[in-house]
């Protein structure tokens, strides 16, 4: 538990969950500050003159998986309900940034795009564009999310071209074919025109998931480095120049592990120009080579659009240990504006899915008797989601223990400080948190992680 230290300060609050999950995200004694010098032993110093990045928020995905969940599992106030509680800021999780997928996805009920034609004909005016009933139904709930919390972002990403566009006929592997360059490039921007038709623009969009595998089992399409280059200088990128108010474009999307992809990308100028940054994924390598790349291209920014746990982790405290660790505070140190993590819902089977991960878990588990299960995916996200708004910047903070994980933010009137703390030691640890000429006393306990946050004052 965290004790106050003396009377005097400004208080803040402070959240705590416990590496066993049993009480996850509890209220303890508030933090207050002192004018005094700081205490001997491990310290965090928080440095609000040091603004970083502009931060997003954090997020999931609606897939077409928890989207035919929420909406059949979940009815009338249930589900109404349901929505407040991820997408209020006020009074629920508050999710700030959500992802959507342009045609199906490994977690979907089925293969398809919104132009499959009969015998895979070609059709690149796209006269057999069509949305699909899962693309509709999607875009109502992030409708209705909007709704919500109307700060709301949403970022999409292709599983794969049409058959038709694809040197495998399939929407199982293969590569875009040159010659529908234009054509690709017109059905990303159709998806986009349905979600600004209905009220809700999108924030950014990306040219391909995952453009290094490709997968055996589901919608895939491989689109390497050179390809991805000339795709956005030949077609997509004269067309988004014309849209002012059209989405952002990200490239690579994809793990940390080769960091070389994307920056072949944006080494060519007639490229980069039409590249406002770069998406991450968790599924190999380090956080850190985001602030590389950002070195070695300045101006472009990192975000973390999909990350995923399941079985083969235990829940508590791995699964929770890592999502904050690893994916949220390293992730945002080195530069991440928004993180977002895959499925926002699935079943007790882990799906429905075609295809793919047989074992992922969502933020939460939607029950067939409409039961909500909460995870530490959920409760990773509403460390910062409950306490961080859009807009709110990044700032400095420095462990002088390396068992202590830190990631500070202020929001735009500098009015409220936030600072988020994993102690990952074997040991609990008394800590001397330091801001300005102040400092307050933090009792932290092994694995544990902590959120505080209050009022700035004056330094």
């Amino acid at each position: 538990m965290c004790a106050a230290f003396g009377v005097s300060g400004a208080p803040w609050q402070v959240w705590l969950t416990s590496p066993d999950g049993a009480h996850p995200l509890q209220r303890s004694a508030d933090l207050r500050w002192q004018t005094m010098p700081a205490a001997e032993g491990p310290s965090v110093t928080v440095d609000p003159a040091q603004p970083l990045q502009e931060f997003l928020g954090v997020g999931a995905a609606m897939t077409d998986a928890s989207a035919a969940l929420i909406n059949q599992r979940l009815r009338g106030g249930a589900r109404r309900a349901f929505l407040a509680e991820i997408f209020d800021a006020r009074h629920g999780l508050g999710l700030d940034v959500m992802r959507v997928t342009i045609g199906g996805s490994d977690f979907s009920q089925r293969h398809y795009t919104l132009d499959d034609t009969d015998g895979n004909t070609a059709d690149p005016s796209l006269r057999s564009y069509q949305d699909a009933p899962e693309t509709l139904e999607v875009r109502a709930l992030m409708r209705e999310a909007r709704s919500v919390n109307p700060q709301l972002r949403i970022m999409a990403s292709p599983w794969s071209a049409p058959a038709w566009m694809k040197s495998s006929s399939s929407l199982v592997g293969g590569h875009l074919r040159p010659q529908y360059y234009a054509a690709f490039a017109d059905y990303l921007l159709r998806f986009a025109d349905g979600y600004a038709a209905a009220g809700i623009p999108l924030y950014a969009l990306t040219v391909q998931n995952e453009p290094a595998y490709e997968a055996p089992d589901y919608a895939s399409m491989r689109l390497d480095a050179a390809d991805r280059a000339r795709f956005i200088i030949e077609a997509l990128g004269p067309r988004l120049a014309k849209r002012p108010d059209g989405p952002q474009l990200l490239e690579w999307d994809h793990n940390w592990t080769q960091p070389g992809s994307p920056l072949s990308v944006l080494a060519h100028p007639q490229a980069a120009r039409h590249v406002q940054g770069v998406a991450w994924h968790c599924y190999g390598g380090s956080p850190k080579v985001q602030e590389w790349v950002r070195a070695a291209a300045p101006g472009k920014d990192a975000y973390i659009t999909e990350c995923s746990s399941g079985d083969w982790q235990k829940e508590w405290p791995d699964t929770f240990r890592s999502m904050v660790g690893t994916v949220l505070i390293d992730g945002i140190r080195s530069g991440a504006r928004a993180v977002l993590l895959w499925n926002l819902a699935l079943d007790e089977d882990h799906g429905p899915h075609v295809g793919g991960c047989k074992n992922c878990r969502g933020l939460v588990t939607l029950g067939a008797d409409g039961s909500i299960e909460r995870h530490a995916e959920y409760y990773a996200l509403a460390h910062i989601a409950r306490f961080v708004r859009p807009g709110a910047r990044v700032i400095g903070s420095t462990s002088s223990a390396e068992t202590i994980r830190s990631v500070a933010f202020a929001d735009q009137a500098r009015r409220q400080v936030t600072l988020v703390l994993q102690n990952t030691g074997t040991d609990a640890t008394d800590l001397s948190l330091r801001l300005g000429r102040r400092s307050a006393r933090l009792h932290l306990e092994a694995g544990t992680v902590a959120t505080v946050s209050g009022p700035a004052f004056a330094l």
